[in-house]
């Protein structure tokens, strides 16, 4: 089907909606929404897939953001159906050190794809994980709640631990909560309690709520304390709990409610 055939094929299809008194609008969903739902990726990444001309819909390759998808139109991405009806899955994965979090890897390293690798469904992952952090990672094939929880308006507290080397004075922990200069980003207040401090090392507990890259250890970092081990615990309400590096669970109903309540 051309494009242009597509495109009369929508306009009759509302033409004909409004003519027998029915919205259309129940029946028509954006293109990146209806990928992100069929859990191939986020929002964002479908739009780079519609630009790169890796979509199709009835056979048609589509470029336009704004194109939607009725029903009975088969979509395909790289080559292959989609559907945004599949069943929405969500884990919490206790990623190990070493990990990337990514889908696959140029180099041949380890993913947080292999850690979920019985699921049928293929799962991305909620936000980054650093190569040398461990911890909490969520793991998802809704794309509507993946768009929602890393989209930057939405201050959603992630929680660590983290082993610095040094002393952290009084004087270290006001910067970090009050905020810090990482290179070019002065990061918003952070919650910082000290749970165990070594002649030469602390434990320390931060929360925040931004995701720039390498957040955690540029904060220690900036103040004089360089990061020796680092794990996430917690992501909002949702805690690592005492599940084991490389394995994963399932979120309850509750947590999954949560989520999408944010």
């Amino acid at each position: 089907m051309t494009v242009q055939r597509h495109r009369f094929r929508r306009r009759l299809f509302y033409l004909c909606g409004c003519f027998h008194g029915r919205t259309c609008y129940n029946h028509l969903m954006r293109l990146n929404k209806y990928i992100a739902s069929a859990g191939v990726c986020s929002r964002r990444k479908a739009d780079e897939l519609i630009a790169n001309g890796n979509v199709k819909i009835n056979g048609a390759v589509v470029r336009e953001m704004g194109a939607q998808v009725e029903d009975g139109d088969v979509v395909s991405v790289n080559g292959t159906e989609i559907r945004a009806d599949a069943a929405k899955v969500y884990v919490a994965v206790n990623k190990p050190l070493g990990y990337i979090t990514s889908m696959n890897d140029d180099k041949d390293r380890p993913t947080v794809a292999d850690l979920v690798a019985d699921i049928p469904e293929r799962l991305f992952p909620v936000g980054r994980l650093d190569y040398n952090t461990t911890g909490l990672l969520l793991m998802t094939n809704d794309g509507e709640l993946t768009y929602s929880l890393t989209h930057p308006k939405h201050e959603v507290n992630k929680t660590y631990i983290a082993t610095v080397a040094g002393v952290l004075s009084k004087a270290r922990l006001a910067k970090l909560r009050k905020g810090v200069d990482i290179g070019g980003f002065v990061t918003s207040p952070a919650q910082v309690r000290v749970i165990k401090q070594n002649p030469r090392s602390a434990v320390v507990e931060i929360a925040i709520h931004e995701g720039k890259n390498r957040q955690v250890r540029k904060m220690f970092a900036a103040v004089g304390n360089k990061v020796q081990s680092l794990e996430r615990v917690a992501i909002g309400d949702i805690k690592l709990g005492r599940l084991l590096q490389g394995h994963y669970r399932k979120l309850t109903r509750a947590e999954i409610e949560y989520l999408k309540s944010l």
